[in-house]
């Protein structure tokens, strides 16, 4: 924290700003803007911000990164459209220049908001990876990183295409590794901090494959730390405090999907020994990662590739088939073209 700068928590500093806004603002604009700020706060809380003064480009961006993907506990949405993350990081901007006319942030630092620019089909967001990016990875993980807390993240995240507070919220007792139908269930617990994306009408139980429970047990049976969580709960997925966080399992993400990561050199010309991305911590800086939210649209695209009907990777993934068709599906033209071909011959 600079030293020239008074410390102001996140909170207080927006109620400040809507509070500056009264002489020259209607109700409903300072309404609007608490409302697109509210995001902010939380994410400030989620990551320990407890004063402005704190807070730098990088963070700027994990934030950007953290709202574009639905995070905020208030969204209705896995993913915002353009036009929503352009309208609330620009509000940010603002807020931001307020803040450094009372001193609580650099001056300049408001010019490091990432705002957006939005074009036509600007309200779906292109970020995605390619199916076939995934199966190396975790092949790379059986080998070298079995049952590993990365290998199950991923793992879990691909085989049944979860949301990341999906993944989080998954306790000991909601596994199923016995028999020949085991399989995780996903359960809505916002009074113990595990909330699920569509609350109640999100809960179901996905069966897994015989394989992916020996990995699953494997991780229970070593790597796993016995830990439980701020409400005395056990969670399949632990670190050393408790639960996993949903920032460690978007960093897992960034960590194995650079390209150098797995070996594959790098593709943006960057010299490897000299890259910054290639430190795990800062591993977001690399245009070739890709986030959880990126792996279940590539889910959502390998299934439909496969000629699995539209309604089961609904129910599967707990998404409406519109919301899969424009927000998930990155098939090509080809693929879908083939698809239907599928049906026609």
């Amino acid at each position: 924290m600079t030293e020239d700068l008074d410390p102001l928590p996140p909170e207080l500093g927006v109620d400040l700003y809507i509070d500056s806004r009264k002489d020259d603002t209607a109700q409903w604009t300072r309404t609007s803007q608490t409302a697109r700020l509210r995001p902010f706060i939380e994410w400030c809380e989620e990551n320990d911000v407890g004063t402005l003064a704190d807070l730098d480009g990088r963070d700027l961006y994990e934030y950007r990164v953290w709202r574009r993907e639905g995070n905020y506990s208030g969204s209705k949405v896995d993913q915002l459209a353009g036009t929503t993350l352009k309208s609330s990081m620009t509000t940010l901007r603002r807020f931001l220049k307020f803040a450094a006319t009372i001193e609580a942030v650099p001056e300049e630092l408001y010019d490091k908001v990432p705002v957006p620019s939005i074009e036509k089909g600007g309200d779906v967001s292109d970020s995605s990876i390619d199916p076939e990016r995934v199966p190396p990875i975790l092949e790379y993980l059986e080998t070298y990183e079995y049952a590993s807390r990365t290998h199950v993240i991923l793992l879990l995240l691909w085989h049944c295409g979860a949301r990341t507070g999906g993944i989080r919220a998954l306790d000991l007792r909601d596994i199923d590794l016995d028999g020949d139908q085991p399989g995780v269930e996903f359960v809505h617990r916002p009074e113990t901090d595990t909330p699920l994306k569509n609350q109640t009408g999100g809960e179901r139980y996905n069966r897994i494959t015989p394989r992916v429970a020996r990995i699953v047990q494997a991780y229970l049976d070593g790597p796993r730390k016995d830990k439980e969580d701020d409400y005395g709960r056990n969670p399949l997925i632990t670190t050393r405090k408790g639960r996993v966080s949903t920032s460690c399992i978007r960093n897992t993400l960034y960590k194995v999907t650079r390209p150098c990561w797995l070996d594959n050199g790098c593709p943006h010309n960057r010299e490897i020994d000299e890259c910054e991305a290639v430190d795990h911590t800062y591993a977001s800086k690399c245009p070739s990662t890709r986030s959880p939210h990126d792996v279940r649209k590539a889910r959502v695209t390998k299934y439909r590739n496969d000629g699995v009907p539209r309604e089961v990777v609904s129910d599967r993934l707990d998404a409406s088939e519109f919301i899969l068709d424009k927000h998930y599906d990155r098939a090509s033209e080809r693929e879908k073209a083939n698809r239907r071909w599928k049906h026609l011959r």
